[in-house]
């Protein structure tokens, strides 16, 4: 196929163009006119259109002490209250809000009030450790429907959270512990990849050795896999024993628009880490406008988002944009080459998955290794679902 005809072949169908949350170049460029005349007038629409306040904001953007602008700053809100409770509120409860495909190939899904629950139920046992508004937790763990209700655990109580990748080493895991005066951790014993069993926790006990934890009160350990994994007394605790006699039910911890949700620090390969601080309403605003703008998420839809919660794409577009949004999301454990490189294309053929968002590497990869194995090739799999295609991190191919 030429370049030309694969144009002509993905150019959108007028009926395709008319349905979308945008529809149309009209009505983008109304949208562009409005946010040129009067910027804190549209941002202020949007906030209160798509963004549920528990103290409605009267002041959109206080820009008094540049360039440390305020938005929405005295409204307060919960952004797990967006994501869960008020999709609950609107009738959505039985929904499936995440369908887990594991390494393994297990498959689990898991409801608006299923979700809500554990998330609760969690949160209440962070509170039972004396975790509250304002203190950092760092997060260490896989790809799994526990790593997303650790964060909207966090969220809830008003706790800031701060994921490091699960491929991280005990120097990444210490360094961020040390940055951001983390008083809890929550990790897993081992992570599945690949059909291997890989160790977490150990991870944790090697950077907190290093030294430079001493913040660290409460290391929780979820049981993955049931691997070995030793248990430091008066510190480590599982988290089947946190959430054990903990009501379903937990009152948000209402914040300012400005409270920070999370602190996420850069990989470190161009120097040290470096923390970058997102706020809450206006982080929520951008993860629900991107959702419905830039993937036109349609109540049917299954949204795939193959990054891992560990990246800033992955709290956006995993643990906050589809759920704020009401959405269902696929949340895959695995890799992409496991049990062999067809296995992203035969996820979207049997999940019928509406919305793909990956890499560019993660596309060329798999080509370049259907060349090889033919059988392993998109075009042996039924992706007739798909409806757009994402992609993330650098530049794809035309």
């Amino acid at each position: 196929m030429s370049l030309n005809e694969a144009v002509n072949f993905f150019e959108p169908s007028a009926e395709f163009v008319k349905q979308a949350t945008i529809s149309g170049m009209d009505a983008y460029r109304a949208l562009c006119a409005e946010a040129a005349s009067d910027y804190t007038g549209y941002w202020g629409r949007l906030a209160r259109e798509h963004v549920s306040w528990r103290t409605p904001f009267t002041q959109v953007l206080d820009d008094s002490n540049a360039p440390f602008f305020k938005w929405f700053a005295d409204g307060t809100l919960n952004v797990s209250y967006n994501c869960l409770d008020r999709n609950i509120e609107a009738g959505l409860g039985d929904k499936v809000a995440i369908v887990f495909e594991s390494d393994d190939g297990e498959v689990k899904r898991v409801t608006y009030h299923e979700l809500l629950s554990r998330v609760s139920q969690f949160a209440n046992g962070l509170r039972a450790r004396g975790i509250k508004k304002g203190d950092r937790v760092l997060i260490y763990m896989s790809m799994g429907v526990e790593g997303i209700v650790a964060m909207q655990a966090c969220a809830r109580i008003g706790a800031i959270h701060s994921v490091v990748f699960g491929g991280f080493s005990a120097q990444s895991v210490r360094d961020r512990i040390n940055d951001a005066g983390a008083v809890a951790v929550i990790t897993a014993d081992e992570q599945c990849r690949g059909g291997k069993k890989i160790p977490l926790k150990p991870a944790v006990d090697e950077g907190i050795a290093l030294g430079g934890c001493e913040s660290v009160k409460d290391v929780i350990v979820f049981q993955r896999t049931g691997g070995a994994c030793h248990m430091v007394a008066g510190r480590d605790i599982w988290w089947h024993d946190v959430i054990a006699g903990q009501s379903d039910v937990c009152e948000p911890e209402w914040v300012g628009a400005e409270h920070p949700l999370f602190l996420l620090y850069t990989s470190g390969s161009t120097g040290k880490p470096k923390g970058v601080q997102h706020s809450t309403g206006g982080y929520l605003l951008h993860a629900i406008l991107t959702m419905k703008w830039t993937f036109d998420l349609k109540p049917n839809d299954l949204f795939w988002c193959t990054a891992d919660i560990g990246w800033v794409t992955g709290h956006t577009y995993i643990t906050y944009g589809p759920l704020a949004c009401g959405g269902t999301e696929m949340v895959f454990e695995g890799i992409p080459t496991y049990p062999d490189a067809g296995r992203f294309w035969k996820m979207i053929q049997d999940h019928k998955v509406n919305i793909f968002y990956t890499a560019p590497t993660a596309i060329r990869s798999l080509i370049k290794a259907a060349d090889t194995n033919p059988s392993v090739a998109p075009t042996q799999y039924d992706l007739s679902s798909l409806r757009l295609l994402g992609t993330v991190g650098e530049p794809i191919d035309p």
